[in-house]
């Protein structure tokens, strides 16, 4: 790909500079994948040159971590679809990627955030790694242990396993993941209290600061009294349900007439 070569060689710089230059290797990307549909080797064929199939994929690789810190998870989505050619059919032609199970992980934790745990679990069971070397890994026993941690309701465990990530990327899948978690805890709130002191339900929250948890009470339509350091949940009136005494009476009735028939 010589034409590519130069477009190659400034986004491994932009991509590599402290910090990232996240606008120009965005910029940098879409000219390349242009590029990379001309030479035929977004959707490689099989007379591809094995050397610029390894081009390729470093330029995908370098776009699925790009979409990561840009926070744009359905360009994840699309470049993780664009890798699995050359992870899953080209596995063998290539050489081993240092990348490749840190975004196989990202993956992961991807479907954590969205729920979708049967997707998780085939997606772990079809990885190209013995079932007794998944937790010697460490980008993937990270999405292992945070399923684990999940299921069990130890979300102390998935708040600290931020700082345990082992990858910069992995920590806003986390981020994403508390977010839900911290909606669930704060419905049952609502639920089991009236009103909570405001330390109590920053650390039920998982907030490392007030200022952080303000937010979140605005955004959920609490009453927070600073003076006396309070929250008071909104409750929504109960809705009481009529219970068709009558109706329910006369068609057991007439189903039990109609088993006497039957007999």
């Amino acid at each position: 790909m010589p034409d590519l070569g130069s477009l190659y060689r400034d986004l491994q710089s932009s991509f590599k500079a402290q910090p990232c230059d996240l606008k120009k290797c965005g910029t940098l990307l879409a000219q390349l994948k242009v590029g990379l549909i001309s030479a035929g080797l977004l959707v490689p064929q099989e007379e591809a040159n094995p050397k610029d199939l390894q081009i390729a994929r470093d330029i995908l690789e370098i776009g699925a971590f790009w979409s990561i810190r840009s926070k744009d998870i359905p360009s994840f989505d699309r470049y993780f679809s664009q890798l699995r050619t050359f992870y899953d059919d080209y596995g063998t032609i290539l050489p081993p990627s240092p990348r490749e199970f840190p975004i196989r992980g990202l993956n992961l934790i991807r479907l954590l955030t969205q729920n979708r745990i049967a997707d998780f679990h085939t997606t772990l069971e079809s990885l190209p790694l013995p079932a007794d070397s998944l937790t010697s890994n460490p980008y993937i026993s990270h999405p292992i242990n945070l399923e684990r941690w999940l299921m069990e309701g130890s979300y102390s465990k998935v708040w600290n396993a931020r700082e345990e990530a082992p990858a910069e990327e992995y920590k806003f899948f986390v981020d994403s993941l508390m977010g839900t978690i911290r909606n669930e805890i704060a419905s049952c709130e609502e639920t089991a209290y009236e009103s909570l002191p405001l330390k109590d339900a920053a650390t039920l929250l998982f907030f490392t600061s007030q200022s952080e948890l303000l937010a979140f009470a605005k955004q959920r339509g609490w009453q927070v009294n600073l003076s006396s350091g309070t929250i008071t949940f909104s409750r929504k009136g109960e809705e009481k349900m009529e219970i068709p005494k009558e109706k329910l009476i006369a068609a057991n009735l007439q189903y039990a007439r109609e088993l006497e028939q039957i007999v």
